[in-house]
């Protein structure tokens, strides 16, 4: 079977983080959850060390501070490839992305997908209790991403995602710019770019109950700007691609 590990950036996230860790072990499938943690003023950390007593699936780095969602997540990935996991998720913690969907997650990528994306705009648009306002700012932004890059995915912002280890292995996660949410985006591309299988499945999304929101009209600015810079340093990026590491990966099998 498959190793899988859950990766969760945090930052402030005291009342979602136990349940959510409850959420994801509760689950048929085996997945070991990994708490990136931004040193939370709120003792996020704290609640998941004294839950690591309990849940020998749970681990957890802790940061100095806020250094950017995307920073978070290479963190966990590298963690990751070093730990020897096969399939490695993405996810939020604030119930945003249903926990239960993390098996369809798994499926897809067992049935062949590279990259297995949790879509809101795949089949419509499923997105619950958000204002009009920013479903729309949110589509709207996907459709710019498509138009400016080339890929036909429909949730290019999408952050509910599971990545086979071998796209993290290849793609050099040190050449990866972004930190903020256009880190989603730059993800995509260059796993796109790569020659990866990417696979949507529809996925409801429901804002948070609990907490508050990290995203604001800025993180889309970001995000936009962010994806003409990506695109323009594409043009004189040499993009590692899936066949070059399936030749290395078996000649280190053969060795």
């Amino acid at each position: 079977m498959p190793e899988n590990l859950v990766i969760i950036p945090t930052y402030n996230e005291k009342e979602n983080i136990e349940d959510i860790i409850r959420s994801i072990s509760s689950l048929k499938t085996n997945f070991d959850i990994l708490i990136v943690d931004d040193n939370s003023p709120d003792g996020t950390g704290d609640i998941v060390n004294k839950l690591k007593n309990e849940f020998k699936n749970l681990h957890l780095i802790v940061r100095p501070g806020k250094q950017g969602l995307g920073t978070a997540y290479i963190k966990g990935f590298k963690w990751a490839i070093k730990n020897g996991y096969d399939i490695i998720y993405e996810m939020d913690a604030d119930f945003s992305h249903n926990p239960k969907d993390l098996e369809r997650l798994y499926n897809t990528c067992i049935n062949g997908a590279d990259l297995a994306i949790g879509s809101r705009y795949i089949s419509g648009v499923n997105v619950v209790d958000w204002p009009l306002g920013r479903v729309l700012m949110s589509y709207a932004a996907s459709i710019y991403v498509r138009i400016v890059t080339g890929m036909r995915i429909k949730d290019t912002t999408a952050g509910f995602k599971a990545y086979k280890k071998e796209v993290l292995q290849t793609i050099e996660l040190d050449n990866i710019r972004s930190k903020g949410y256009a880190f989603q985006i730059e993800m995509k591309f260059t796993t796109w770019k790569s020659g990866f299988r990417i696979k949507e499945i529809p996925i409801v999304f429901t804002d948070r109950k609990q907490g508050t929101s990290k995203m604001s009209g800025g993180i889309f600015n970001e995000a936009l700007w962010g994806v003409l810079r990506m695109k323009y340093r594409s043009f004189f990026r040499n993009y590692n691609k899936k066949e070059s590491y399936e030749k290395t990966d078996q000649r280190g099998r053969n060795n």
